[in-house]
């Protein structure tokens, strides 16, 4: 197994925009960071589970994963589409839209994300059962790419705290900018380009 390879694709995949982190980093503009780290837990929580699931049903899977996978892209679509119109109208009304950023709301982020189900499904068939056969190792690896996980949410947390005020001077660009960002995910899940 290729250990360099393995952790620079599960860093790249991690630590790269993605739905999840787009939300992550309008959450602490809108909800500060203790608040989105609910979310950040709901979000590492499905990783996880997504992980041991891939790692735990490999066999079958591979088999349902063709007849899902469309459903699983316009759903993840749909959702996305939905987390961009939440992003661009926070913060315009007096009240802020309830866009959560909660335990619950991470979950279900992770769940409907395909940047996430496709990762989960490839990493550990890609990178660990080639190698390694045991219960114990596939634990360990799910462990350490949840952990990664997490330190990629919380790096965008971190990041959102750091620039909050200037996120906060430029709101409505903001908020636009990373809308179009999931919009331009949720285009690229469905296939239409």
């Amino acid at each position: 197994m290729n250990i360099v390879s393995f952790i620079i694709y599960c860093i790249v995949v991690t630590f790269t925009p993605g739905p999840t982190n787009i939300v992550i980093l309008s959450s602490v503009q809108h909800h500060g960071a203790r608040k989105t780290m609910g979310y950040v837990g709901g979000a590492t929580v499905a990783f996880g589970l997504l992980l041991a699931a891939s790692a735990l049903l490999n066999r079958m899977l591979a088999d349902i994963i063709p007849h899902i996978l469309g459903v699983m892209q316009i759903i993840g679509s749909l959702y996305m589409l939905y987390l961009a119109y939440q992003v661009y109208t926070m913060g315009r009304t007096e009240e802020n839209p309830r866009q959560s950023s909660g335990f619950v709301s991470g979950l279900v982020t992770q769940f409907a994300n395909p940047k996430v189900l496709l990762f989960t499904l490839t990493v550990i068939p890609g990178y660990v059962m080639p190698y390694y056969s045991s219960p114990a190792a596939a634990f360990i690896f799910v462990m350490v790419i949840t952990v990664i996980g997490f330190l990629a949410f919380t790096t965008w947390v971190v990041f959102g705290s750091v620039f909050k005020s200037f996120l906060q001077q430029h709101q409505r660009v903001m908020n636009s900018i990373m809308a179009l960002f999931l919009v331009y995910s949720a285009v690229m899940v469905s296939g239409i380009l």
